[in-house]
């Protein structure tokens, strides 16, 4: 398996890249189509796939608030106590005219995007790139653990103390 990164070749099943260390757990589950969570996909709060915004949710969450303001306004007015607690349905009220904005704003910022979008007009075929020479082996790069590792099969030098704490003569 082969690193993304450096391009170094790395053993089968391994996590870490030895060279740059970079994370290649996910390669052969990227090289087989199985990876889930692809760059293209949208997640929204907490790493759940968020919908696509569309205008019709939009139009849905702003009705939604709308009503739930109009029916605070009808329980100040008629609902027995309703003039002490009519405000709290005011909190679900703007919640859905504010999730129907920012599902416009979404949608306007998605079109934007896509509007944006290069085409590409021509592409160049890559069978008609020569091969590259596999003939001979590239010398192996040094790893990363070489110099970290180093160290482990010396001793350290051992200090003797005395019961004061004071080094021994």
């Amino acid at each position: 398996m082969f690193c993304p990164k450096c391009a170094t070749q790395n053993i089968e099943g391994a996590s870490f890249c030895r060279v740059c260390g970079a994370n290649i757990s996910l390669v052969p589950q990227a090289l087989t189509g199985q990876l889930q969570g692809t760059s293209g996909e949208n997640r929204g709060r907490g790493g759940r796939l968020a919908k696509p915004p569309s205008a019709a949710s939009a139009v849905q969450e702003i009705m939604s608030g709308i009503g739930f303001a109009v029916v605070a306004i009808l329980v100040s007015k008629y609902a027995p106590a309703g003039q002490i607690w009519w405000f709290w349905l005011l909190i679900p009220a703007f919640i859905g005219m504010g999730k129907g904005l920012s599902e416009i704003v979404r949608l306007a910022i998605a079109s934007k995007q896509q509007n944006q979008r290069p085409q590409l007009e021509s592409f160049t075929r890559t069978d008609s790139l020569a091969a590259p020479s596999t003939a001979e082996l590239l010398p192996t790069p040094p790893s990363v653990t070489e110099g970290t590792t180093r160290h482990l099969g010396q001793d350290a030098a051992t200090r003797h103390l005395d019961s004061a704490g004071e080094p021994r003569k």
